[in-house]
């Protein structure tokens, strides 16, 4: 037991640099003696994780209905969706806009200018905002190897989206230089208008236009809707 009078004084608390230089040579407490916890730093870090977990539950509820839109895009079956109506910047005479989405592959739309046509554009609409999955398009007057050659083929493509509460964005779509459609996932929903602008070609020259013979919309299809 410690003796009542007399006996060693407690030592005094040092500074925070002389109890890191002394780290691992601290005297050993009293027989009975508890060091106080340091509840400080624990309290914080309680309220840290707190505030992480709580704002980790908020994103899930607030993406839960994207999660789920994710899950049936990727296992939906695929069908194909027509535009309602069709617009241009331009059209080379009898190569009009409607020839992109008339289901034939050996009619195609060019913009009538000469080398890549940038900043030219060909748009869809849809009367009825619609969600979309995937995208098909057929560059060229024909989807015929053969036929690869007789015009310039668009590169790079900007997709402009407008969806139904009028709010615009864009991604874009990069081509190969092939023939015969090439599909790009096109994941978006409320849709009501796409265009389409290029912004560069293969092969463009002062003797060729870009045309595009099919641009084609998939959905999901009925027996894949809930």
């Amino acid at each position: 037991a410690m003796p009542m009078e007399g006996g060693p004084r407690p030592p005094e608390r040092q500074t925070w640099w002389r109890r890191l230089l002394n780290f691992g040579n601290g005297q050993t407490p009293w027989a009975g003696e508890r060091p106080r916890l340091r509840r400080g730093f624990g309290r914080i870090m309680n309220w840290v994780v707190g505030a992480a977990v709580i704002g980790l539950v908020i994103a899930l509820i607030v993406n839960i209905g994207d999660g789920i839109d994710a899950t049936r895009d990727h296992f939906a079956k695929r069908a194909p969706v027509g535009p309602d109506s069709f617009r241009a910047s331009r059209s080379y005479p009898g190569h009009s806009q409607k020839l992109a989405f008339d289901g034939l592959s050996n009619t195609w739309w060019g913009p009538g200018v000469s080398q890549a046509g940038e900043g030219e554009w060909i748009e869809a609409r849809f009367d009825t905002p619609t969600r979309l999955l995937d995208v098909v398009i057929t560059s060229g007057v024909s989807a015929k190897q053969e036929h690869l050659q007789e015009s310039a083929l668009p590169k790079r493509i900007e997709a402009q989206i407008t969806t139904a509460d009028g709010r615009k964005s864009s991604r874009f779509i990069t081509l190969d230089r092939i023939a015969g459609g090439q599909a790009r996932k096109f994941r978006v929903g409320e849709v009501r208008a796409v265009r389409f602008i290029l912004r560069s070609a293969y092969a463009a020259d002062a003797k060729k236009q870009v045309s595009i013979a099919e641009i084609e919309f998939f959905g999901r299809s009925n027996t894949s809707r809930s």
